[in-house]
């Protein structure tokens, strides 16, 4: 298990063991891969950001995960496999979050552009990503350091 704080200094605990918070998360992020590279999109407001979002009542996370990456990229899920979950207490509550890997199969633009601005492809991502205006708030923690490092060593990814 991890313990650090997030962007905003929440607290932030995250480990990779099969749902250990809660077997009904509310939310979901898909890291995605797509022909070698990394498949994000750009929110209007938070910027650049792996695809994810909030589970719909009577839906499954897993099936959330799938349907936030349609949505948010055009992208078909070919494969989708859990990574971790974590929590985040804030001020006012607390978030539960699944995190998924998936390659994605083939592209549509059957994304919804009042959520995000479609699709992007990125072969590297930068390394000092907390710096990066451009980026979302998401991208900017550890959550997404360990995953990413998760990911390497299990599915032998390039250096990003």
């Amino acid at each position: 298990m991890y313990k650090f704080t997030d962007y905003y200094r929440n607290k932030v605990h995250l480990s990779f063991d099969k749902e250990p918070f809660s077997k009904n998360p509310k939310h979901v992020w898909v890291i995605c891969r797509h022909r070698n590279r990394w498949l994000l999109t750009k929110h209007p407001t938070r910027g650049i950001e792996f695809p994810g979002g909030k589970v719909e009542e009577g839906e499954r996370a897993e099936t959330a995960a799938i349907r936030e990456v349609l949505e948010e990229t055009g992208g078909v899920v070919k494969t989708l496999e859990y990574i971790a979950q974590y929590n985040v207490t804030g001020k006012k509550d607390t978030i539960i979050k699944n995190v998924y890997f998936a390659h994605i199969g083939q592209l549509t633009d059957i994304y919804k552009e009042y959520e995000t601005l479609g699709p992007l492809f990125i072969k590297n991502l930068p390394t000092n990503l907390n710096k990066q205006n451009n980026y979302s708030f998401m991208m900017k923690d550890d959550v997404l350091i360990h995953c990413l490092y998760h990911i390497k060593q299990t599915k032998k990814l390039p250096e990003t």
